[in-house]
């Protein structure tokens, strides 16, 4: 998911709206966060059929938000300067394109080079929609409309588990895993045929440049950091792999000083440096960092554990994940109410505490129950784990939200979003380090290695939660 942000636009609104407006946009945000969710119940199926390693199935999730967080902004800015319809549309036909070479992939090197262009074409999607909400609705309509947005956002990633363990056990014409992907292709052929219609075009006032050198050196940075840490430890950890660890901080530190050249000269940097002066952004993207980096992590080793370690279905599984998206609906709609009686600050830590809480919980569950235990054992943990989740994920962005003023917000929204899919994929290429590196020991020793080192992340990122500023911050 994305902070919200919205851009000027060259015109007014129009007088007249189409209806179906809201529908195609939210359709292209359903595309994008769905498939972040549903692929975790289909992996132990991707394994068996396409004889994918470990490595592979970490680049099928890491490489999504790998993806995604590169050309984020860059996509903004496109959109910006050509039109945001234009790249809506380009987004949405990349991202049906890339579902449909998911869903027919013959190995698991196809599947992998398919994920990474359906993170392009979310990348796309991403801040077009915001732009265009921004542009189509003003006032009390845009507050609706907005409200739509977050709210399909959150059913799409609290429902993706089941919906994909449902498709799996429907294995509609025997396509088994494969209609996890085939399945967003109907939905962005019509969106796509609908847009043209439906939206108009907008551009920025004043449209900035694309910063194509500090896109390079920030892809190769953490490419150079995540590839190695996925693919390392199968390979038995080559030379490559030390030398590209070694590259990732000087190729990040050089994307860093382009980004302070640019600013110095008044030209337009991907992530503005000024923004990360401040004790209280600094401290908000290092919470949003560890935040996320225990996000996609854990959906892929709960995923995991529950189909190879208890040899749950994959319906099965996913109806284990409605146990945290229950508590997590229920504590994201109440975060608003929350932050404003106690606080942005408070709230995080509350949050980031019972992450760690429920992991602990789960961990012990675990341990006590074995893998092939009850799993109801494992409820009062995941519940914890889910209450934790909605009271964090929208204080953190909104109370570093708060701390910006009107000119900045845009640009540090953008910041957030692109640190929220930073975070998903170094955090897959770690756990997932813990989770396989153990796994020769068993599913269940591997699960609860990766439970103690999530517990420990959320720890440090409840505590990092305290440099955040005191006052009460509206989400």
């Amino acid at each position: 998911m994305t902070a919200l942000t919205t851009r000027p636009a060259a015109a007014p609104a129009p007088p007249a709206t189409s209806p179906l407006a809201l529908p195609v946009l939210l359709a292209g945000t359903v595309l994008m966060v769905l498939d972040f969710f549903i692929v975790n119940v289909a992996l132990p199926s991707i394994q068996v059929e396409l004889h994918a390693g470990a490595a592979a199935l970490e680049w099928v999730v890491a490489g999504y938000g790998l993806t995604l967080a590169v050309f984020l902004v860059t996509a903004g800015r496109i959109g910006d300067r050509v039109g945001r319809r234009r790249v809506f549309c380009a987004g949405v036909a990349v991202f049906t394109a890339a579902s449909a070479a998911c869903g027919l992939a013959p190995d698991p090197a196809v599947l992998v080079a398919a994920r990474l262009a359906q993170g392009l074409g979310a990348a796309m999607i991403a801040p077009t929609v915001l732009g265009l909400i921004g542009v189509l609705y003003t006032g009390e309509r845009q507050a609706r409309a907005i409200g739509a947005y977050a709210t399909v956002m959150g059913v799409a990633a609290a429902s993706g588990q089941l919906l994909g363990g449902g498709l799996l056990a429907l294995d509609v014409a025997g396509l088994g895993w494969r209609l996890v992907f085939l399945v967003n292709v109907p939905v962005g052929l019509l969106a796509l045929a609908a847009a043209p219609r439906c939206l108009p075009e907008s551009r920025a006032a004043v449209a900035t440049t694309v910063d194509v050198t500090g896109l390079v050196l920030l892809t190769l940075g953490l490419t150079a950091l995540v590839l190695p840490l996925v693919d390392g430890r199968p390979a038995g950890w080559p030379a490559w792999t030390l030398v590209s660890l070694a590259a990732a901080p000087a190729l990040l530190g050089l994307f860093v000083r382009r980004q302070r050249a640019l600013s110095r000269r008044g030209q337009a940097p991907l992530l503005p440096p000024e923004l990360l002066r401040t004790r209280t952004v600094g401290a908000g993207l290092a919470c949003q960092l560890g935040f996320w980096m225990g996000q996609a992590s854990y959906f892929l080793v709960l995923g995991l554990a529950l189909q190879l370690g208890r040899g749950l279905s994959p319906l099965a599984s996913g109806l284990v994940f409605t146990i945290m998206a229950g508590s997590y609906l229920v504590a994201s709609t109440a975060a608003p109410a929350v932050v404003r009686r106690y606080g942005g600050r408070a709230t995080v830590v509350a949050g980031a505490s019972g992450l760690a809480l429920g992991h602990a919980l789960t961990l012990a569950a675990s341990v006590t129950a074995g893998m092939h235990g009850p799993v109801l054992a494992l409820a009062p943990g995941l519940v914890v784990t889910g209450t934790g989740m909605g009271l964090c994920l929208g204080p953190i962005a909104a109370t570093v939200l708060a701390s910006a003023t009107s000119e900045q917000a845009g640009a540090l929204s953008g910041v957030l979003s692109t640190v929220q899919q930073v975070g998903n994929a170094v955090g897959v290429a770690l756990i997932g380090l813990v989770f396989f590196g153990a796994a020769d020991a068993g599913y269940g020793r591997a699960f609860t290695e990766s439970l103690a080192v999530l517990a420990a992340l959320l720890a440090a990122v409840a505590a990092g939660a305290r440099f955040l500023p005191r006052p009460i911050a509206p989400a």
